[in-house]
């Protein structure tokens, strides 16, 4: 456990590191362009390492939660660790996020010692990391067009449709899926049934959020797709007077 410890500051001081970097390199950007590219970074890394976790290394977690955790499973656990201290930091210092984000780092931070603490369920954890990953690099993406003034393009609009899809897909019926088999399961611990539970709830808040947004994005469409009409009646019209 000693080793876990030290390895998981190893991670914080690789992932401030990074953006104390960046922020040198980036000196005419914001330090919100710098942690967003952290959390790109971030985002990549975890997505690869547990997604080989998965399918390639196992165990399968839909069919075995609760198992002991391997190497590979621990070393993706202590690098986001690493890394949600870091974001968890930032985000209070410069006031950037509300209490649903801070809740998830939290609960994440939480989840992930408890793991490592018990030495089971791992399989579990980075099965969640990568379905909340997985959305990650899309939703980073979405902000950098906008702050470079690429949202308004084709670009932007597939990049939403993508985000709502995947969302909504790994978050709600594979995240339901994974909560399932693991509250069925005899070999779960209560207090990572207790944390599955919260996870996915906090999911659905997110959800709530991302509803919201497909509602306003689609009036949106709709309201171009009339404008564009109207548009091309008028000189349809025009032309016919001429």
């Amino acid at each position: 456990m000693a080793l876990v410890v030290v390895c998981a500051f190893l991670s914080l001081s690789c992932w401030v590191s990074l953006y104390f970097i960046l922020c040198n390199l980036n000196g005419s950007r914001s330090s919100e362009w710098n942690c967003r590219l952290v959390t790109l970074a971030h985002g990549i890394l975890a997505v690869c390492i547990t997604g080989y976790i998965g399918y390639v290394d196992g165990p399968w977690p839909f069919t075995y939660p609760g198992t002991k955790n391997t190497p590979l499973q621990i070393g993706a656990m202590v690098v986001s660790l690493g890394y949600f201290i870091f974001d968890m930091a930032w985000c209070v210092y410069f006031r950037t996020e509300g209490p649903v984000m801070l809740a998830h780092h939290t609960m994440s931070i939480l989840g992930i010692l408890l793991t490592l603490w018990l030495g089971e369920s791992g399989i579990e954890s980075c099965a969640v990391l990568f379905g909340s990953e997985i959305t990650n690099p899309l939703l980073q993406a979405r902000w950098f067009l906008k702050q470079t003034g690429h949202y308004g393009t084709l670009l932007g609009d597939v990049v939403d449709v993508l985000f709502v899809l995947l969302f909504v897909l790994m978050r709600v019926f594979v995240g339901g899926t994974m909560l399932y088999c693991e509250l069925i399961s005899p070999r779960p611990r209560f207090f990572i049934k207790c944390g599955g539970v919260a996870m996915y709830a906090l999911s659905w808040v997110f959800m709530v959020d991302i509803v919201r947004f497909a509602i306003r994005k689609s009036k949106s469409w709709q309201k171009q797709k009339r404008d564009q009409q109207e548009i091309v009646a008028a000189n349809g019209h025009d032309g016919k007077k001429d």
